[in-house]
């Protein structure tokens, strides 16, 4: 299994994290996501994972790629 950290700009409260963590944890071969509002980042686990999916789901969830 593979990390990957993306910066995401944007995110101020838990539900931020919360619809963060919904759109990548719906991305073909995450396993988990961890969020962190403070840090601004975004770390996927996961095998094969797109990094234009995650970046996507980012964007889906009203957030961007840093």
């Amino acid at each position: 299994m593979s990390s990957t950290t993306y910066t995401v700009t944007g995110m101020t409260c838990g539900h931020c994290a919360d619809a963060v963590t919904r759109e990548v944890s719906e991305v073909a071969g995450v396993t988990s996501v961890d969020v962190s509002v403070e840090s601004g980042t975004v770390v996927v686990h996961g095998e094969d994972v797109s990094d234009d999916a995650v970046r996507e789901a980012v964007d889906e969830a009203g957030y961007a790629v840093a």
